[in-house]
């Protein structure tokens, strides 16, 4: 068995999808405060986005609303933007981690993979302990899914 220093399975969740819109309305839905304040987030979340400077560098902070009432902070840093293709950012407010999200178009139709990996699998752990961020990432798919369905 061989394993390589760039093996992250240990350190990081993923979920892919492939979504029923061709990427112009993808990335519209991801790459506008207007459309990814309304699926953002786990189940029963709402959001406020106050900036979104999607560029290399650019910030992004807005605030979870959690469905108990509870407010999460939230900022990261955009690494890479690259039109229909990939979006990164480094989540720096409380948890932190990279995000990439890649987007390949196939046919009429947008397949996504998102990876969320985090510095150790101790933190991983410790934020699957914390706040099942598996099943919220999975949910968030689901909630960008059932939007997309209701602005057909």
């Amino acid at each position: 068995m061989t394993t390589s220093l760039n093996d992250t399975a240990d350190r990081e969740i993923t979920v892919s999808r492939l979504l029923d819109a061709p990427i112009d309305l993808i990335w519209e839905l991801w790459t506008n405060p207007d459309h990814i304040k309304n699926w953002w987030g786990p189940n029963g979340f709402t959001n406020t986005i106050i900036k979104m400077d999607l560029i290399p560098g650019g910030e992004w902070t807005l605030i979870m609303h959690g469905p108990d009432g509870t407010n999460y902070d939230n900022e990261s840093i955009f690494t890479e933007v690259e039109k229909h293709k990939k979006i990164a950012y480094n989540h720096i407010s409380g948890h932190e981690f990279t995000a990439t999200i890649q987007f390949e178009v196939k046919g009429k139709q947008t397949h996504i993979h998102w990876q969320m990996l985090f510095e150790t699998k101790e933190e991983l752990r410790r934020i699957m302990n914390l706040f099942n961020i598996n099943e919220g990432l999975k949910q968030n798919v689901d909630r960008l899914e059932v939007y997309l369905n209701q602005l057909k």
